[in-house]
């Protein structure tokens, strides 16, 4: 084990059970560190953005960087929750796999699943990534994301089917599309051959986006009025996710 790593993470408990800021030698004295290790190791906590130190007698406390990086591990685990009921129904209405997945950077995550019943279905599992700019989830998400967001594909973009969309004006143009129809769809398979898919995203209390749900299956079973016909029921499970995270549309 990595002791100086494990000593880092003792300096973070202990400072997170403070309710006061503390100071070097205090720390030093609990955590039966030498002074200089805890200096260097609140130095180093400083320089990452995890520990303030508080003038003019020189005490530390944690900023808020911990809670950040909780929080998100909580809005994912009530994501997944709050989604199951909105993707059962979903598959259920459309008897195809089901997917709800986040964005990070230029990949979707998928985080939950609901297999298709039929014995020919999109193979996806949870916890892999695709690229965010040729699955449907990926392009749903990138519609609620600034215009100069996509710009971060460039050194990504290539071609891994005939029909992937691979060049930063054909990613605009879906964009734009999927922003007017309200939902995003991959008719003819961009990341993997012969699957089709629409998906729309999912938005949190502000209206910040949390993530996506979609449905996806085979392009000989799920054609283009198909398509249009489930993303119906895509929009309407996003909503309903939406709304139980507390979004309230606008207007």
């Amino acid at each position: 084990m990595d002791k100086a790593f494990i000593k880092g993470l003792r300096l973070i408990e202990a400072l997170a059970l403070s309710e006061t800021p503390r100071g070097v030698t205090d720390l030093a004295a609990q955590l039966q560190f030498t002074k200089s290790n805890t200096h260097r190791l609140l130095t180093t906590l400083q320089a990452q953005g995890y520990v303030r130190q508080i003038p003019p007698h020189s005490t530390y406390e944690l900023t808020t960087r911990i809670w950040e990086l909780g929080s998100h591990v909580i809005r994912r685990m009530d994501l997944i929750k709050l989604a199951r009921p909105a993707m059962l129904r979903l598959a259920e209405q459309t008897g195809e796999t089901v997917h709800l997945s986040l964005l990070e950077d230029t990949d979707v995550v998928y985080v939950d699943k609901i297999e298709s019943a039929h014995h020919i279905r999109a193979h996806t599992s949870v916890g892999s990534r695709a690229p965010a700019f040729a699955v449907a989830t990926g392009k749903a998400m990138l519609c609620h994301m600034p215009d100069s967001y996509l710009e971060r594909f460039t050194p990504h973009l290539k071609r891994y089917t005939d029909t992937t969309r691979a060049t930063l004006a054909e990613l605009r143009e879906d964009i734009a599309t999927a922003r007017t129809q309200g939902y995003a769809s991959v008719p003819l398979g961009e990341w993997r051959d012969g699957i089709a898919a629409c998906a729309c995203a999912i938005l949190g209390r502000s209206g910040e986006l949390v993530g996506a749900i979609g449905m996806s299956g085979p392009d000989s079973r799920v054609k283009r009025k198909q398509l249009k016909e489930y993303a119906v029921h895509v929009i309407d499970a996003a909503r309903s996710i939406s709304t139980a995270l507390g979004h309230a549309p606008r207007g």
